[in-house]
């Protein structure tokens, strides 16, 4: 459906060699599926809590047990509301232990193809590291060890990413195939509403 969206590169904060990925998600998305799309597209595991960084606000998802920590409620915000105020960088936070800080720019708003169900992924580098594996100075000394059959703690931590992930790690892998897959899944279930409204719409016009 010709829809608009936008054009939006994610890229971790403090993480060498870059991990990226860009993606073209509807305007209509709220902060809450991009959320899901980042978590999609980068390769987390969604287990943590998250929050987006917008200006001086932020938005999240409430929880009971933290009465200190008061977000706006991401799904009640949506892309074409940040862009209409004219913002086209913010920042992703997920886990508040480990603080995996993303950069969020929106690179081009457009009108986008009819023929491509969205959100739709562009391009990327490099694997995402491991949950749990103590922030971006804990990756680095996991990328060591990891890319280092010599290293003395090779085996046990690639042993203990092979049994999180039931794979061995390639950091020059984004596993392609599983983020189109999931990605086609989100867009299909987007797809039946937005159909139906549309519908709808033209009937009310007829």
């Amino acid at each position: 459906m010709d829809e608009p969206i936008a054009r939006i590169r994610i890229e971790l904060q403090n993480v060498e060699p870059a991990v990226w990925r860009r993606v073209d998600v509807p305007l209509s998305a709220t902060l809450m599926s991009l959320h899901h799309i980042i978590q999609l597209t980068v390769g987390w595991t969604n287990c943590h809590l998250f929050e987006f960084r917008v200006g001086d606000r932020s938005y999240g998802e409430p929880v009971p047990y933290d009465a200190d920590w008061k977000p706006f409620k991401a799904e009640n915000t949506r892309l074409q509301m940040l862009v209409g105020r004219g913002i086209r960088r913010f920042t992703y936070l997920y886990d508040f232990g480990d603080s995996w800080e993303h950069d969020i720019v929106i690179e081009e708003v457009r009108t986008g193809d009819a023929d491509i169900d969205y959100p739709a992924f562009v391009d990327g580098a490099k694997r995402c590291p491991p949950e749990d594996c103590g922030g971006f100075i804990g990756y680095q000394e996991f990328l060591e060890a990891a890319l280092n059959p010599g290293h003395r703690d090779h085996n046990e931590l690639t042993a203990w990413y092979e049994s999180r992930y039931y794979k061995r790690f390639d950091p020059d892998d984004i596993d392609l195939p599983r983020i189109r897959t999931w990605l086609a899944e989100f867009a299909r279930r987007r797809r039946g509403p937005l159909l139906r409204q549309r519908a709808l719409r033209k009937s009310r016009s007829d």
